[in-house]
Formats: structure tokens, C-alpha cells, sequence
């Protein structure tokens, strides 16, 4: 048990305590001195205790609830007061108290004082809402009223006929008391649901007061109270529960409900002072047949609009549920997702738990509905959110919190969510069918935490949190989850606007849905190419090798190069088979060649994400066994730019490459803004200086210095060195004079089909 809820109970149970030890001691002792003296002494003690709970209730209140609790602190300081004058009496020789006494001044202040506090808890919005508050109020006060004029007040108005002040306050004290408690009644089942535990304790607090009171006004007109009478543990009991009502206040830390539904005790407790007085006053005060028709018309009543009110809030909780719902996916809706992440934040540092919030966004999406149309969309949506709803556990909340945005609330005494994340990560591995086509949609996914320790963390800055590392992996453009920390704002202040704008799409979308429609179409029946683009030694002019590149012959659009295509191949997921393509057609292609007596290196472009696979090296190799192929025919290029975040993992699986035999080379060497923090870092075969840097080597010094500065240094570290984009033979001829070791470009040879390739050779000889 944590330390808010021990200290709680054990507030609680002092006055609890010395309540029943005044039970005890009033039917085992009787009316002794003694005995009477511990019962005024406790109970003034009570006071005492009770008010100054009340005053920390006020102190930690807010707003409405403070006045209220400041009230009735000084409430229950004018009943100690006037405890206090009763204990004199007790204590001093001599000293009687008349009728009315002072003491009486006090106690009367406490019941108008009392009225006053629970006034302050009226509250309601509407007209409707105000005549039921009306109406509830006027039924439970003159119920309780007729109960108690029948059992008591009756004969107090007999017996203090000719003393009117006498009469006042033995009438007043009980007349407050029920105003009181029909005020608690009708707030009782109007309450949310963080007050009724407190609300409920308050009524019974006021109920027991109401009750000694009543008593005492009916014992004292037939002169048969006296003090060490066992009503006074009814007012020991009532401020014991003021005491608990005002602990378990301070306690509370539940945010406000989003929907407020009547309680089940709102379907009740109006009727309870009418059954009483149905059913106990007509056998009281009626004779014959009518003292049984009576109750039992009342009770057939009751019932009858207990019932349709408990019909009448079954159909609020479910308008309620529904108001708490997405329409379309069914997943709790923004409002509903807020009000439970503010209470796991304010609840997680008491209760020593985690809470993390994922923040999902499905790329593209916007794409998919201004091309294919808002129903399209939506059905996306409805898999989406049930691929989504599958990954959560028991207890945790997958919501969609608008337009193609959803975001998962995980709540445990360990934080699972990378795991939770992963999971919904790979839930969108395989496609959605939409529109009779297969579609793969990746979502971009953030994760933000907030652990125990964190206690100035307030629910908004943690869904900002999630929201800033979602967009930081819409950026990266890879399939993978970002969690939060501190350096993605520190960086880049300005990443989640930038992020928002990039996810627009442009006013080609619907061309670009039925390009990747075709897209699909052409990997799924091999329908894609590979040409081949010589590579030659600038010392020999024989033929290095080649390099296949990636070609789609559209029926209609004619041969389209990569940089047309391969966007949409990254956005959507389609990197994996189509590297799985070049890959096989490039080995076939080489082992081909092989057979002819003309084994010729080949170089094939590699996805840098694919980097991250530590199979890669053991694929290749069962690749290149397959096609009869030694390792060392074949090369890897990667982009140097798209490393530069994975750059342990991607040396890990280089190295395992390099053992194996396969050459790695860097493409578009100079591109990127880590050119030479490859060489150090990584293992390298060769560079292929950008095509940019080799088109001004003879027309512009500085580029010469740098390439001239470049091929020196990678030299010096035994790595060979390829020109891309060499157009002419000026260009070639200062390659060739700085010790340049490839090159390749339309001054060679555009690139060709495999069956050409071996008619390369000759060509190279002759060209040389």
C-alpha cells in the first residue's frame, strides 16, 4: 500500500476508535461520572479532530469544493465551541445550563452553518436541470419531514407549546438538519463519480446528525435525556463520518469523467425518504385497511419510476459510449483518449507505474484519399485501427484522434512499449486490400514516456513528445519506431512543422496511385529490366565490369528510369522485392556470361535500410552458390548519404560481406555531408566519385584540387577509385593522367542488355 492511502486509513480509523470505545463504555459502564465525563470528552475531542480535517480538506480543495469545506470547518468549530460549554457544565460544580443555554448559540450556528456548506454544492447547467434538482428536493424534504413530525416532532410542538424559545431550538436543531440532508441527497445523485465516495460519507454523516437530533428533541420533551445516553454515539458516529468525509477529499485524485452518468444510487435514494415515510407513517397514524393499501401503493409507485429511470440510464451509458467513440473504427475518440491519459498521469507517481503514449500516422494517406476517394480512405482506416486494436494488451486504450492519426495508452508497473510498438510496426507488414488491389501503407510510429520519476510531466507535453518522434520517423522515411528524447527538439525546433508539410500531397496523387497500381503489377509478373553499363580500367581500357541498373519498360509511358519509380518503391514498401529482382536477374545475368567463357564483374545497388539485416551477408552467399558464382565477381554499392544514422550496424554487416569475398563500394562519393568519415569507419573496396564533382575537372581548378586530393588519399588507403559520368574524352584523358583507376559513362558505352555485355570485351580491346 502506498503511502497517500495508509495515511488515509489510518486518519480515518482514529475517530473510528474512540467511536466505539464510546459505544462500549456507554452499555458497559451506564450513566456513572465517569462515563459520563469520557463521553463529553470524546466527543468534544471529535469536534475537534473533525475541524481540523475540514480545514485541510478546504486547503487542499479547489474552487467550489474549498468553500465548501471552509464552511464546514467553521461549522464543526461552533459545534466544538459548543461541546466545549457542555463540558464546562459537566465539569464545573454548580454550573447548570438552561433551556435554551449557550451552548445551544453554538450548535445552532453549526446548523445553519451546515445548510450553508452543502448549499455551495448545488450545481447544475440547465433549466430541465434545475426543476428535477427542485423537484427531487421537495419530495426527500417533506418525506423526511412527515417521518419525522410522526415519530418525533410531533410531540415536541405539544410539549414546548407555551415556551416558545424552548420550542425554537428543539425544533430548529432537526428542521436544519433535514434541509441539510435533502441538499446532500439530491447532490449525492447528481455527483461525478471522483465526489461520490466523499458525498456519500457527508450524507451519512448528516443522517446520523439528523436522527441523534430528532431523538434528543423527542427525549428531552418527555424529559427522559441525559447525557451518557447511547444517542450520543450517534453524534460521535456523525462526526467521525465528517472527519472521514473530509480525509477521503484530500484524497481523491481523479480527473474529471469526459460523461458524467447518473450514478446508481440517483436511481434510488430520491425514493428512500418517500418509502420510509409510505411505509412507516400510515401504520402509525391510520387504522384499518388503508394503513396497508397505503405503503403498498407507495412502494409499487417507487418502483415503477425506479425502473424507468434505471431504462433511461442504460440508454445514456450507451449515447455516452458512442459520444466516447470513433464512429468508424470503433477505438475510443480524442475526448475519451485525453481524459484517460490525464488520469494515468495522475495517478502513475502515486501508484509507482509507467505510462507511454504511440503516436501512429499512416504515410501516404492523404494520397489515398484525394486519388481513390474518401471511401477507399476510410476502409483503409477501419483495417488499420483493427490491425491496431489487435497489438494493445488488456487495460491499455487504441484510439484514433483524428483523420489518419491514432495513438495507443499503455499503462503497467513495466514499460512494455517498444515491444507494443514493434508489434503494431510489423501488423502493417502485410498489404490492406483497397479497391480490389493490394496496398501497402507504412505508418510512421513515435514513442514517449512517462516513468514515475517524472512528476512535473503533464499529459500534454507527453502527446507533443510522442507526436515529435513520430514525425522525426516520417522523416527518416524508414520502417522502424523513434522514441522520444530530449536532442529531437534541441536539433531541429522546428521538425514537426516541417514534417506536417511534407506529409501534403501534391496535385499528382492521383497519378501517383495508379503508377503504383502498374508499379505493382510490373514486380509481381517480373515485368521490370536490368541493363548493364560498362566499367573500364583507365590503365588497360579493358572492361572492369559492369553495373546493372534498374529499368521499367511502362506500356504506355516507355522505358522509365529509377529516379521516376523509386520513390513510390521506397514510400510503399516494395524495396525488398524489387532488390530481390536485380539481385537474382544481375547473378543469372553474370553466370550466363560465365558459361560463355566471359566472367564479368557486376556491381548492383543495395538499399541502405537493407544494411540492417544481418542475414544479408548468408542470403548473398547462398545467392551467388546457386548460380554457381564465386563471391568476388560480385560488388555492393550503397548511397553514402543513407548510412550516415546506421553506421556500427551497416560495418558490422559489411565486414561479414568482405569476408565472404564480395566487394562494397560507396556510390555518389561526395554527395552526402560524411564522405571521409566512411573511409575511417567502414570497410571499403572503392568510392565512386559523384558524376557532379567529375563533370568541371577541366574546366574548373578547385574541382580538379578536390578530385585529384581525393584519389591521392584513397590510394594511400588502398582503395580504389571510380569516376561516374564521364561524357567526353577530354574528361577521360585527366582521369587517366591522375591515376584514376575506373570510369564509366556515355563516352564508354550507354548501358546495354545482358546479351550485349560479352560484345563489351571485344569493343573495350579495340577502343583501347
Amino acid at each position: 500500500m502506498s503511502r497517500r492511502p495508509l495515511r488515509a486509513t489510518v486518519a480515518i480509523a482514529i475517530p473510528l476508535g474512540f467511536t466505539v470505545a464510546l459505544t462500549v463504555a456507554l452499555l458497559v459502564g451506564g450513566k456513572s461520572a465517569a462515563v459520563v465525563l469520557f463521553d463529553d470528552t470524546v466527543s468534544f475531542g471529535l469536534a475537534l479532530y473533525a475541524t481540523a480535517c475540514a480545514a485541510l480538506a478546504a486547503r487542499a480543495a479547489q474552487d467550489r469544493l474549498r468553500r465548501t469545506w471552509a464552511t464546514m470547518a467553521v461549522a464543526l468549530g461552533a459545534w466544538s465551541l459548543g461541546d466545549g460549554l457542555w463540558l464546562v457544565y459537566e465539569l464545573v460544580p454548580g454550573v447548570e445550563p438552561t433551556t435554551p443555554s449557550a451552548a445551544d448559540v453554538f450548535y445552532l450556528l453549526f446548523a445553519v452553518l451546515l445548510v450553508a456548506a452543502f448549499a455551495q454544492l448545488i450545481t447544475t447547467a440547465t433549466h430541465q436541470g434545475r426543476l428535477r434538482l427542485l423537484l427531487d428536493a421537495i419530495t426527500v424534504a417533506l418525506c423526511l419531514f412527515l417521518l419525522a413530525w410522526v415519530l418525533a416532532l410531533n410531540s415536541v410542538v405539544v410539549t414546548y407549546r407555551e415556551d416558545r424559545a424552548a420550542l425554537a431550538v428543539a425544533f430548529l436543531y432537526p428542521v436544519f438538519d433535514m434541509i441539510a440532508l435533502t441538499i446532500a441527497v439530491v447532490v449525492l445523485v447528481r455527483a461525478e463519480a471522483r465526489q461520490r465516495g466523499m458525498l456519500t460519507v457527508l450524507t451519512l454523516a448528516v443522517t446520523l446528525m439528523t436522527i441523534a437530533d430528532s431523538a434528543f428533541a423527542h427525549l428531552t420533551a418527555g424529559e427522559r435525556y441525559s447525557t451518557g445516553d447511547l444517542i450520543d454515539v450517534l453524534w460521535a458516529a456523525s462526526l467521525t463520518a465528517f472527519a472521514a468525509a473530509a480525509v477521503l477529499s484530500r484524497a481523491a485524485h481523479e480527473p474529471r469523467t469526459v460523461v458524467a452518468l447518473p450514478s446508481t444510487s440517483s436511481l434510488w435514494l430520491p425514493y428512500v425518504p418517500l418509502l420510509l415515510a409510505g411505509t412507516i407513517g400510515p401504520p402509525l397514524v391510520m387504522s384499518g385497511l388503508e394503513r396497508f393499501l397505503v405503503p403498498a401503493i407507495v412502494v409499487a409507485v417507487c418502483a415503477r419510476q425506479i425502473v424507468s429511470a434505471w431504462e433511461n440510464r442504460r440508454l445514456l451509458a450507451a449515447a455516452a459510449e458512442q459520444a466516447l467513440r470513433d464512429p468508424l473504427t470503433g477505438l475510443a475518440n480524442r475526448t475519451l483518449f485525453s481524459d484517460r491519459l490525464a488520469h494515468a498521469m495522475a495517478l502513475r507517481a502515486r501508484d509507482d507505474r509507467s505510462v507511454a503514449v504511440i503516436s501512429v500516422d499512416l504515410d501516404d494517406f492523404k494520397l489515398v484519399n484525394d486519388s481513390l476517394g474518401h471511401p477507399a480512405a476510410d476502409n483503409l482506416l477501419v483495417q488499420a485501427g483493427q490491425r491496431i486494436a489487435e497489438c494493445i494488451r488488456p487495460g491499455d486504450t487504441a484510439a484514433r484522434i483524428g483523420g489518419d492519426e491514432f495513438a495507443l495508452l499503455l499503462e503497467s508497473r513495466s514499460d512494455d512499449s517498444d515491444v507494443v510498438a514493434q508489434r503494431v510496426l510489423n501488423a502493417f507488414s502485410s498489404p490492406f486490400w483497397i479497391d480490389g488491389d493490394d496496398m501497402l501503407i507504412r505508418p510512421s510510429i513515435g514513442v514517449a514516456r512517462a516513468l514515475p520519476t517524472q512528476p512535473d510531466l503533464d499529459p500534454d507535453t507527453l502527446m507533443k513528445r510522442a507526436d515529435i518522434a513520430m514525425y522525426a520517423a516520417k522523416r527518416s522515411r524508414v520502417a522502424q519506431v523513434n522514441t522520444f528524447h530530449d536532442d529531437m527538439m534541441m536539433s531541429d525546433p522546428d521538425a514537426v512543422e516541417r514534417a506536417e508539410q511534407a506529409d501534403r500531397p501534391s496535385g499528382e496523387g492521383a497519378a501517383q496511385i495508379r503508377l503504383l497500381g502498374e508499379l505493382r503489377a510490373a514486380i509481381d509478373h517480373h515485368a521490370l529490366e536490368v541493363v548493364y553499363q560498362p566499367k573500364i580500367d583507365l590503365r588497360t581500357g579493358q572492361l572492369a565490369g559492369v553495373e546493372a541498373l534498374l529499368r521499367w519498360p511502362h506500356p504506355t509511358l516507355g522505358t522509365l528510369r529509377p529516379d521516376t519509380f523509386l520513390p513510390l518503391v521506397r514510400q510503399h514498401g516494395l524495396m525488398r522485392p524489387v532488390t530481390d529482382f536485380v539481385v537474382d536477374r544481375a547473378l543469372s545475368d553474370a553466370a550466363g556470361w560465365a558459361r560463355l567463357g566471359a566472367p564479368i564483374p557486376v556491381a548492383i545497388n543495395l538499399f541502405a535500410p537493407f544494411l540492417r539485416d544481418t542475414d544479408l551477408p548468408r542470403t548473398l552467399d547462398h545467392r551467388l552458390a546457386d548460380h554457381g558464382l564465386r563471391a568476388d565477381i560480385l560488388t555492393v554499392e550503397i548511397t553514402e548519404d543513407l548510412v550516415l544514422s546506421e553506421v556500427d550496424t551497416a560495418a558490422t554487416v559489411l565486414h561479414r560481406l568482405r569476408q565472404l569475398g564480395v566487394r562494397v563500394a560507396i556510390d555518389d562519393f561526395g554527395s552526402g555531408y560524411s564522405a571521409l568519415s566512411y573511409l575511417r569507419d567502414l570497410p571499403i573496396d572503392e568510392i565512386k566519385l559523384d558524376r557532379h564533382f567529375i563533370a568541371h575537372v577541366t574546366t574548373n581548378p578547385k574541382a580538379a584540387a578536390v578530385v585529384e586530393a581525393v584519389i591521392n588519399l584513397t590510394h594511400t588507403l588502398g582503395i580504389t577509385v571510380v569516376a561516374e559520368g564521364v561524357e567526353d574524352a577530354e574528361t577521360a584523358g585527366w582521369l587517366a593522367a591522375h591515376h584514376c583507376d575506373i570510369a564509366q559513362g556515355y563516352h564508354y558505352g550507354r548501358p546495354t542488355t545482358a546479351s550485349m555485355v560479352p560484345r563489351l570485351i571485344a569493343g573495350a580491346a579495340a577502343g583501347a
